[in-house]
């Protein structure tokens, strides 16, 4: 045992933890001494320097999602180019805000100074086109079509190109695959602005500064599932510009793809043969005007008859949508938009707006029925019908005596429906209208879905026009200052009739209900309304919200959702109205108006039903309109100034029907040949991973110069030309 007292001890543990104290106490002083150093002393230096430090964000773009055809052959997809960018704001951070540079980018490229200069100022309401109308913050694109010299060159002398770019950036591409151009189906892309980042960034798809964004057709209608997410790396850096850190990373989601009804084989026949009755008929007479047909636009719809889903759908003047790639330039944005180029940007198949002519018949006849009058009735049909003082003639002036009103529309009789729709307008109370006027004509228009938007995926349909008694209303309200001023009772015709209108304007006269009965006067209709229309009496008469997109499939293939047909109303008639109607029209295609354009057709095998249509346009040559359907398709033609329906549309539409069943000229069909004989059901298959192995599409090239078979020549040489 030691010999250390118990006291000793004691006081030496004691001395100890003082000491122990002291130094702890030594340490918590000099920390805090230092933390007041750092947060007090110089607090205010570091703050700033921290505020120097910043994150830093990556945007890697989404690869968009292609437009696929029925079968998968891509419409639209994108491919990988040498992509040079300009960075505004480093180039306004230079003295000559980068002129000596976009100089020598000029030169490298081989293009005008002045062209790179433009491409990259910012759109305003008085710049011209070509011009950014993309965030001034994201690099803007001078050219998509850099060779790999010209990206060597710009690389590797960077410091003669402060703020210019030069690397692959996947593009978009519009195919046209077998000559299927589809511009207006498909549309085309731009860069997002700053308003619409801003009025996107709190709902569930917010925009970055590098999105491109869809303006017109599909590519705008299913812009936020084509366009997928991108990825964003958040990287922390100093005052420097020195990475320090990453602070987040979100990978990119490339877009789903969406599958289409079009099938790019039938688009290209469509396209083909609307060019060509075009070119035809401007080569043809017209002895109203004593000069060529101008045939200076035209439509045509491919739809299916039990769907409404669109297989085709062309329309002309068009353009080639890639123009719009990497900016468009002074040139070729002068062609889409001036007068001269007639606005292909336009889709005429929704868009534009005509007369209709006979092909309104099957409405009239309709609304004739409900009204009273027996589709086999006895009506006359004389060469021409007269009111007070004014005659409204026959088409060519022929009668046909006492027929029916399916006789009526098989040879396309104007003065049974002038009759019945006079009668109409006295039982109605003629100019002054009894309290509630059965209007069966107006009435019946609209429910065969006229004056509205027929529901297509398809952005900016137009509604047409049904000239009812309160349109006339408000017509007469906003123009009579003007006729009223203008108007002339023994002026030109245009002046008379302003004077007449400042009289009575807001009047329905006999007039307006007798023209209005044969699609004529001030009604409009667009062509994908009649192509729903034949569609529907073809299937029994549900009418359905056309469409284009078929399918959206996921990026990775694994989810399909599937876009399926929605009916919005039956046409209002009765199964038995429906049936004369069918069998009517059967009648325009074997022995009426028609019949010469269907010459051999295999109307056991393939019933076919048709309705001429050519609607007079003050000022302007004949509106030429081709109606049809059979029990799988309905096919509607239409082109401004192109002359008669049969004569000018008709040829090109049995040539549509010809190559979607693979008859020949004499009717004989060969299954082989056949595009779509039956509408395409299913969907593309889709791999594992994703992708759609497509078949590839030949371009449609027949025979220009084939002749008429001897059963077309016989029946074109005995019926002649008619509505």
């Amino acid at each position: 045992m030691s010999n250390i007292p118990e006291t000793g001890r004691t006081q030496r543990v004691q001395i100890r933890l003082v000491v122990i104290q002291i130094l702890v106490f030594s340490l918590l002083l000099t920390l805090g001494g230092r933390l007041w150093y750092l947060q007090i002393r110089n607090g205010q230096e570091y703050t700033d320097e921290a505020k120097n430090n910043h994150v830093q964000q990556v945007v890697q773009p989404a690869v968009r999602g292609a437009i696929l055809d029925a079968r998968g052959v891509p419409l639209a997809d994108n491919e990988t180019r040498l992509v040079v960018s300009a960075s505004r704001t480093e180039l306004l951070k230079m003295e000559d805000d980068g002129d000596a540079v976009l100089t020598r980018l000029a030169a490298v490229l081989d293009m005008k100074p002045k062209d790179v200069k433009d491409k990259v100022r910012l759109c305003d309401a008085k710049t011209p086109q070509p011009c950014w109308n993309g965030s001034p913050y994201q690099p803007i694109p001078v050219t998509d079509e850099a060779t790999t010299q010209q990206a060597l060159q710009i690389r590797e002398r960077a410091e003669d190109f402060p703020g210019i770019t030069a690397e692959p950036t996947a593009v978009r591409r519009y195919a046209a695959p077998g000559g299927a151009n589809t511009a207006q189906v498909l549309g085309y892309l731009s860069p997002v602005t700053d308003e619409e980042i801003t009025k996107a960034q709190d709902t569930e798809s917010p925009y970055l500064r590098s999105d491109q964004v869809g303006r017109s057709g599909l590519e705008r209608t299913y812009d936020r599932e084509l366009r997928g997410k991108a990825g964003v790396t958040r990287y922390e850096v100093d005052n420097l510009g020195r990475v320090i850190g990453q602070a987040a990373n979100d990978p990119a989601e490339p877009g789903a793809s969406v599958v289409t009804s079009i099938d790019a084989r039938v688009q290209s026949v469509a396209e083909y043969e609307l060019d060509k009755a075009m070119k035809t008929a401007r080569k043809e007479f017209d002895k109203n005007t004593n000069e060529n047909y101008k045939a200076d636009s035209g439509a045509v719809v491919v739809m299916e008859a039990k769907t409404g889903r669109v297989v085709a759908m062309a329309s002309l003047p068009d353009y080639d949508p890639n123009a719009w790639v990497g900016g468009i330039s002074a040139k070729d944005y002068d062609k889409l938009t001036t007068k001269k180029s007639n606005y292909p940007l336009l889709n005429r198949a929704i868009q534009g707006q005509a007369a209709p002519g006979s092909i309104f018949k099957v409405v009239s006849s309709t609304a004739a029925v409900n009204a009273g009058y027996p589709f086999d009735g006895n009506y006359p049909c004389p060469s021409s019908y007269s009111i007070g003082g004014q005659t409204f003639k026959n088409f060519e002036s022929q009668g046909y005596g006492s027929i029916t009103i399916g006789r009526a529309l098989e040879v396309s009789c104007d003065t049974v429906y002038y009759g019945i729709a006079h009668k109409e307008w006295l039982k109605d109370g003629g100019t002054n209208p009894k309290k509630n006027p059965g209007d069966w004509f107006y009435k019946t228009a609209h429910q065969f879905g006229l004056g509205k938007e027929t529901g297509i995926d398809l952005p900016n349909e137009v509604t047409g026009r049904v000239p009812d008694r309160q349109w006339k209303e408000s017509f007469f309200k906003a123009n009579k200052a003007f006729w009223c001023k203008d108007g002339k009772k023994d002026g030109t015709y245009a002046q008379q009739i302003e004077y007449e209108n400042c009289l009575e304007g807001d009047k329905m006269r006999a007039g307006d209900s007798v023209n209005y009965s044969i699609g004529q006067g001030d009604t409009l209709v667009t062509p994908i309304q009649m192509a729903t229309i034949y569609a529907a009496i073809s299937n029994g008469g549900t009418l359905y919200d056309p469409t284009v997109g078929k399918a959206i499939v996921s990026g990775d293939g694994k989810t399909v959702q599937e876009i399926k047909p929605v009916p919005h109303g039956k046409l209002p008639f009765t199964g038995s109205t429906r049936d004369d109607i069918d069998e009517a029209l059967a009648g325009v295609a074997t022995r009426g108006s028609a019949a010469w354009r269907f010459g051999g057709w295999p109307q056991d095998k393939i019933p076919m039903h048709a309705k001429t249509g050519t609607a007079e346009v003050y000022g302007k040559q004949t509106t030429s309109w081709f109606a049809t359907y059979t029990k799988d398709y309905s096919i509607v033609m239409t082109i401004s100034q192109g002359g008669t329906g049969s004569g000018a549309s008709g040829p090109a539409v049995r040539n549509i029907y010809n190559a979607l069943y693979g008859l020949d000229a004499e009717g004989k069909q060969d299954l082989k040949k056949a595009l779509l004989p039956t509408p395409q059901k299913t969907l593309p298959k889709i791999q594992p991973d994703g992708t759609i192995n497509a078949p590839k599409v030949k371009p449609y090239d027949p025979d220009a110069d084939k002749p008429l078979g001897e059963g077309q020549q016989a029946l074109a040489a005995t019926l002649g030309r008619r509505d």
